[in-house]
């Protein structure tokens, strides 16, 4: 019992990651620039839609790396039986 805990407070340091989209969001001067273009879209805009897949990648680890884990039998906690 005090080894699922110790794990759960462990798998809670991966919700810091969540923190790496938000300050790359929050501080605009960082690519609030035209140069460099890539495929004929400023930085600003092509740098905006990067972060929108690598937060996308940044949730899904953090998803897996802090879910539960289900009863040894296989079968999920709660729900219709």
């Amino acid at each position: 019992m005090a080894h699922d805990a110790d794990a759960n407070k462990a798998s809670k340091h991966w919700l810091w990651l969540l923190l790496l989209p938000w300050i790359a969001m929050i501080w605009v001067p960082s690519y609030n620039k035209v140069e460099p273009v890539l495929f004929d879209f400023p930085f600003f805009y092509w740098y905006q839609l990067l972060w929108v897949l690598i937060s996308a990648v940044i949730t899904a680890l953090v998803y897996f790396k802090t879910k539960t884990r289900s009863r040894s039998n296989g079968r999920p906690q709660g729900g219709a039986r």
